[in-house]
């Protein structure tokens, strides 16, 4: 027992730094840092070169930590590689790929061969060594950041060929690497130990990679059967991860193994047989979405703990005096990938356009590239943790710069659809678009509370329309933004959606992508749609449910909903925004209110806001305010006015 309780401080030391670390990471994504430079930031400041809180002991017995999370993030890389989702745009998302793989492993290799004589590390090294370590660095450039492109896009609301030929070559070129990584290492292996590279060495290292790709089959047959329990998925992800490292585990076996009793070293690769299994889950057994969701639900504390210790393992020392090295490489990797998205767009035939402002597209770096990293740095502990130190600190470098980059390119192609920009100008504008009794009853309720109202009908949709000269109807021949022009489309404050779901879906992404407007209401056909239009942040009513909550509200609180159905006479709830310059500022306190009103909330940016004595107002604030109907609009007067 003794033996394992110095083990056992470490993991319970190390479980407390990683919940401080979770909380660095999180105020660096406050400054839109990315959340793994918080991550390693928190590792570096514990580390045995700063606070000493983890020391290189615990570095050691904690570096199974590391084999599991490289299990995750194999299983992660071949979890993204979704077969049918690359059809469409085979043939660019092919030509890149290899144009990027050629340009960035080839010009990367070569780079660092030349600077070697200047890093402390490898001035001692013969020719055939530093060889060795160049292929090894080349290999590993070639990695990108899939979450981060995912992330880009889900932010941006991308769409389009562009959009899709990247994210395509971003999940390819992560299954790639670990392939090229996986022959590369035994290559640099060979050439380390002095093997001479002839029809034997060949045919072994082909050999291993195939054992490794039949494990991997194999791993992924016993993912399936996991996957069939009737567990909870946290079960399962531990499970999975038990899976992950046991993988780790029998390739260091397999490889002593062979050596005492055959001579010969036979070399697994851990992340080959992962990356394998998980591609097998996801592209031939039905259980791809549940795969999906235990890797997205066991991702947090996998990334807190694997970037911690990874910046607690950073040699400080070195860095001082190789970062200058580790600019260059910064550069060069981006000149091979402009070299390589340009050739293969171009033999691709893509647009030129693309060809040549698409690299900015490919600059992230993270999991696969640290993962392979430290995997050397296990596999090579003559220079693993120096030559870790200086890729690390290129994959951060690549991690700050890239997602920018990413967005302004995806931007600047026309393919980004996020909110537009949207003013109040003082008057309350409605837009509803359907012609039913219903429509033409929240048309009539909207004007009784002074708002602008525009009942719209569409040339399908007009001869349905009750016709009454108090309620005017204005036509528009088709959705598209040209007919939302002319019928001045920017000035609307609400838009009220009762049309089919699909008409229903057209009119909200117009509205939300280019005029940014706030308030969106659709009347949904189909419950099953209702996702679709929250992630446009549409206010969706199914009136199959409607009636039976709106029942259950006036059982259980008949006041509140009596005053929030506009039921009561005596009281309002009303939103009013913050126009008068001379406000900004105020606290609430200090603002001279009916005392019978009460202000419940404030509205700001994106941030909804619970109000006290001491919040101060903003300019453009919209403020959820209740009180009787004549001291509202006192109050409107003070703020709008």
């Amino acid at each position: 027992m003794e033996i394992y309780t110095p083990i056992l401080i470490f993991i319970v030391s190390f479980g407390v730094l990683a919940l401080a670390s979770k909380e660095i990471g999180a105020f660096f994504a406050r400054y839109n840092l990315p959340l793994i430079s918080g991550f390693l930031f928190a590792g570096i400041l514990v580390g045995p070169y700063m606070l000493g809180m983890i020391p290189n002991e615990a570095i050691e017995k904690l570096r199974f930590v590391d084999e599991i999370s490289l299990a995750f993030i194999a299983f992660s890389a071949g979890s993204e590689l979704y077969l049918k989702e690359l059809r469409s745009r085979f043939k660019s998302i092919t030509w890149v790929t290899i144009g990027l793989v050629l340009s960035t492993s080839i010009l990367g290799s070569f780079a660092f061969f030349f600077l070697t004589q200047y890093i402390p590390f490898t001035q001692g090294l013969s020719v055939t060594s530093r060889v060795a370590v160049s292929v090894l660095v080349g290999a590993i450039l070639v990695a990108r950041s899939p979450s981060s492109a995912i992330a880009i896009v889900n932010e941006l609301r991308a769409k389009g060929p562009f959009t899709q030929t990247m994210l395509g070559v971003t999940v390819i070129t992560d299954v790639v690497v670990i392939l090229l990584f996986a022959f590369n290492s035994e290559i640099a292996s060979a050439l380390l130990s002095n093997l001479s590279v002839n029809i034997t060495f060949v045919a072994l290292l082909f050999g291993e990679l195939a054992l490794s790709i039949l494990l991997g089959y194999l791993l992924g047959r016993a993912i399936h059967i996991l996957l069939h329990f009737k567990i909870g998925r946290i079960y399962k992800g531990i499970l999975l991860l038990m899976l992950g490292y046991s993988v780790f585990l029998s390739a260091s076996f397999v490889r002593h193994y062979s050596h005492e009793h055959f001579g010969i070293e036979i070399l697994l690769e851990p992340l080959l047989i992962c990356m394998v299994a998980s591609f097998y889950v996801i592209n031939a057994t039905p259980h791809r979405d549940q795969m999906s969701e235990i890797l997205h639900d066991i991702s947090a504390p996998i990334y807190i703990a694997f970037f911690t210790l990874t910046g607690a393992s950073l040699a400080l020392d070195v860095l001082a005096k190789t970062w200058q090295i580790a600019l260059i490489l910064f550069f060069i990797r981006l000149i091979s990938i402009f070299i390589g998205s340009f050739a293969g767009g171009t033999i691709a035939r893509d647009p030129l356009k693309h060809n040549t402002l698409g690299w900015m597209a490919y600059a992230t770096q993270a999991g696969v590239g640290l993962g392979l990293a430290k995997e050397v740095a296990v596999e090579f502990p003559q220079f693993g943790l120096d030559f870790a130190t200086i890729i690390i600190a290129v994959i951060v470098l690549n991690q700050i710069a890239g997602p920018p980059l990413a967005k302004w390119v995806i931007t600047r192609l026309g393919e980004s659809h996020q909110r537009g920009k949207t003013t109040f100008d003082g008057i309350r504008d409605a837009f509803i678009f359907g012609t039913d009794d219903q429509a033409l009853a929240v048309a009539r309720l909207l004007k009784a509370k002074d708002w602008q109202v525009k009942w719209i009908c569409t040339d399908k949709t007009c001869a349905m329309a009750p016709h009454s000269p108090e309620d005017p109807l204005t036509i528009l021949p088709q959705l598209n933004l040209t007919n939302l022009e002319n019928i001045e489309a920017s000035k609307a404050d609400a838009i009220i959606a009762m049309l089919s779901d699909e008409e229903n879906y057209k009119i909200c992404e117009l509205f939300y992508e280019h005029y940014g407007t706030k308030t969106i209401v659709v009347r949904l056909n189909d419950l099953a749609n209702r996702e679709r239009f929250q992630k446009l942040d549409v206010l969706t009513v199914y009136p199959g449910t409607a009636t039976a909550r709106l029942l259950d509200q006036f059982a259980r609180k008949p006041d509140t909903a009596s005053l929030l159905l506009g039921a009561d006479s005596k009281h309002r709830i009303r939103e009013i925004y913050v126009r008068d310059p001379n406000l900004h500022g105020i606290p609430l306190r200090d603002l001279r209110l009916p005392t019978d009103t009460l202000i419940v909330a404030i509205h700001r940016g994106t941030n909804d806001i619970v109000s006290h004595g001491y919040t101060r107002l903003r300019l453009g604030d919209r403020v959820t305010i209740i009180g009787p109907p004549d001291d509202i609009e006192e109050v409107r007067l003070k703020l709008e006015v």
